[in-house]
C-alpha cells in the first residue's frame, strides 16, 4: 500500500456518480475543502442508484448469516457514524436503532435454528456486537405489541437501526450545495473523459458509479432485487422485521406514516425488468402472515434494482492508474457499510494509508509509489 497522500491541500476532484457513496463522498470531501464536481447520468433523484430502493436497513448481526465478519465491523462502524453524518444535514431525516425482530412459523424451527447458529458464532468472533436475546411470547407481545399471539418465540437483535433512504438522498443535495459542491445532473460521464492533473482538468478522479462502471471492471455483476413499498394503517410495527423463510428471510422496514418497506428477493442478474407476479405475491403473502393488517395496505410501488457486486461479495477501493480511485462491490449493504468505506477512502486520500480498512480486512489495491 502507499505511505503517500493522493491530495494536496485545495485539490479539484470529479466524482462519477451521484447515489448513495458518491453523494458521501462529496459531502465529506468538500468539507475539508476540496474543490468537488459531481457527475450522474440521472438526476437529483437518483433515479437510476440502486440507493433509491433499498430499504436502508443498519443490521449487522443480522446480515452476518450471508457476509464476512468485516463487512459485520462495518456495519457495527456504520451504526456509530450514521448520527454523526446525518446531523450535519440540513432537512430531516428518518432514522431509527431499535433493534431487529426475528420471527418464524413452527414449519420453519430448523431454520430460525441454523440462523440462531450462525448469529452466536457470529458474536464469539466479534464480542462487542450487542447480545442476541430469545423472546418469549410474553416479552413478543411487550416489545412488538403488534405480533402478540402470533408468535411463541423470537430473536432480539439490539441496537440495529434503519433510515429512510429517499429523505437522505434528497437532504444531501441541498447540503452539497450548500457547500459549492458542482452537481452535474444528466451528464454521464467515463474514466478517459478526464485527463487527472493536466491543465484544467480535476486532479483526481473517483468513480462510484455501481454497475455503472462495469466497462471498467468486468468482474463487477448485478445482484437483482425486487422490493415493495406499502402503506399500511392497520399495522403498527415498531422495528424492521425479519422472517424466516424455506427460500431467503424476509423483511419488512416500517418507515414514517405506517409505509413498510418489503423485500428479500436476490437473483444472480442484471435484468432491471419488472418484478415478477411470483416474487410480489411471495412477499405480500409474507407479509400477511406476519400482520394480517397487510391484507388492506395499499401497494406504492413495486420496484426492481441491481446492486454493484464483486465476485466475493464484498466491496473494494483499486487503484489502477494515477490519479483515479475505483469504489465499488457495496452489494446489498449499502447503507449499512457506506459510512466505512467513505471514511476508509478519505484516509487513504488524505495519508495513502487506512488502519480502518485493515480493521475491516477490506480489499485495497493500490498503486505502488517510489
Amino acid at each position: 500500500m502507499s505511505s503517500h497522500p493522493f491530495l494536496s491541500p485545495n485539490a479539484r476532484i470529479a466524482i462519477l456518480g451521484g447515489g448513495l457513496l458518491g453523494r458521501l463522498m462529496a459531502l465529506e470531501l468538500s468539507e475539508r475543502g476540496y474543490a468537488i464536481d459531481l457527475y450522474d447520468r440521472g438526476g437529483p433523484e437518483a433515479e437510476h442508484a440502486a440507493a433509491r430502493v433499498a430499504a436502508a436497513m443498519l443490521a449487522p448481526l443480522a446480515e452476518s448469516a450471508v457476509t464476512e465478519h468485516g463487512v459485520v465491523r462495518m456495519g457495527q462502524y456504520g451504526l456509530q457514524r450514521w448520527p454523526q453524518l446525518i446531523a450535519k444535514l440540513g432537512a430531516p431525516v428518518f432514522l431509527q436503532q431499535a433493534g431487529t425482530m426475528v420471527v418464524w412459523h413452527r414449519q420453519d424451527a430448523a431454520e430460525a435454528q441454523r440462523f440462531h447458529g450462525i448469529l452466536q458464532r457470529t458474536q464469539a468472533a466479534i464480542p462487542e456486537l450487542p447480545p442476541l436475546q430469545t423472546l418469549g411470547g410474553g416479552q413478543i407481545a411487550e416489545m412488538e405489541p403488534a405480533l402478540a399471539g402470533h408468535f411463541q418465540t423470537a430473536y432480539y437483535l439490539p441496537g440495529e437501526g434503519q433510515l429512510d433512504n429517499r429523505q437522505l438522498l434528497a437532504a444531501l443535495v441541498p447540503a452539497l450545495q450548500a457547500r459549492g459542491v458542482r452537481l452535474h445532473w444528466q451528464q454521464p460521464r467515463e474514466l478517459d473523459d478526464f485527463a487527472p492533473g493536466q491543465s484544467d482538468q480535476p486532479d483526481l478522479l473517483i468513480d462510484t458509479r455501481g454497475l455503472g462502471a462495469k466497462p471498467q471492471w468486468s468482474q463487477l455483476r448485478g445482484v437483482r432485487g425486487e422490493v415493495l413499498r406499502v402503506h399500511a394503517p392497520e399495522v403498527q410495527l415498531r422495528r424492521p422485521t425479519r422472517l424466516m423463510h424455506p427460500r431467503y428471510p424476509i423483511y419488512i422496514a416500517p418507515k414514517q406514516d405506517n409505509h413498510f418497506v418489503i423485500g428479500a428477493t436476490e437473483i444472480e442478474s442484471d435484468d432491471m425488468s419488472p418484478a415478477s407476479v411470483r416474487s410480489a405475491m411471495e412477499l405480500l403473502s409474507a407479509a400477511y402472515t406476519v400482520h394480517s393488517g397487510f391484507a388492506e395496505a395499499r401497494i406504492l410501488e413495486i420496484n426492481t434494482q441491481c446492486r454493484p457486486t464483486l465476485p466475493d461479495n464484498l466491496p473494494a477501493i483499486r487503484q489502477l492508474r494515477p490519479r483515479v480511485l475505483e469504489i465499488n462491490g457495496l452489494y446489498r449493504h449499502g447503507f449499512m457499510i457506506s459510512p466505512a468505506v467513505v471514511d476508509c477512502a478519505l484516509e487513504l486520500l488524505q495519508t495513502g494509508e487506512s488502519p480502518l480498512a485493515a480493521r475491516f480486512a477490506m480489499d485495497v489495491r493500490l498503486l505502488e509509489t517510489a
